[in-house]
């Protein structure tokens, strides 16, 4: 691993999510367990580190700028995400993640822009990045957590199955709505 270039991406994302310290602890959180995932299954660490310590890069920037930053860019997004600007992040922070921490390699950008919905057969790196966000030491709120991070460390198909679906069953029983991306990936990964 660069531990040069990781250090410097660390600053840069340290600055970038200044204003809140728990984004930060969290980003650390995901990259740490994103490379002993990818330790565990046989993928790139340096890619899991840099992709699970970016994946919420542009999460502090506020809803309004991140849908004028989209329109400047020229970042696709659905009517879901236009009403729902949570879930901007991923697609926004892709493109900062290529742009502002010069990150080339395209499967760790891809990693950041899916790690909130997923997608229908989702690589290694995507798989990791996707379960990292979700069961990184911090987290404690989501339900069947510890079956959750067994099967992270079994079989990574497995847990993006029980990952989608405790999601989707959540967001149902609370009246929200549902990323048709997140639907696609269920249906594909319960087949």
């Amino acid at each position: 691993m660069d531990h040069d270039r990781i250090c410097n991406i660390n600053e840069k994302v340290k600055k970038a999510l200044a204003a809140d310290q728990r984004r930060y602890i969290h980003s650390v959180a995901v990259a740490n367990t994103a490379m002993c995932l990818a330790s565990c299954h046989g993928a790139d660490l340096e890619n899991a580190y840099i992709a699970g310590l970016l994946h919420d890069n542009a999460k502090c920037i506020d809803y309004a700028e991140q849908k004028a930053m989209c329109r400047r860019f020229e970042i696709e997004l659905s009517p879901l995400e236009i009403t729902n600007p949570y879930l901007i992040h991923g697609k926004l922070g892709a493109f900062l993640a290529k742009m502002k921490y010069g990150i080339e390699d395209i499967s760790v950008c891809e990693a950041i822009k899916w790690h909130t919905t997923g997608k229908p057969s989702m690589n290694m790196l995507e798989s990791i990045v996707f379960i990292s966000d979700y069961i990184e030491p911090m987290r404690h709120h989501a339900d069947n957590l510890d079956r959750v991070r067994r099967l992270a460390f079994e079989d990574l198909d497995k847990c993006v199955t029980q990952i989608l679906s405790d999601t989707i069953r959540m967001l149902e029983a609370n009246n929200r709505p549902i990323d048709p991306m997140a639907l696609r990936a269920h249906e594909y990964y319960t087949k």
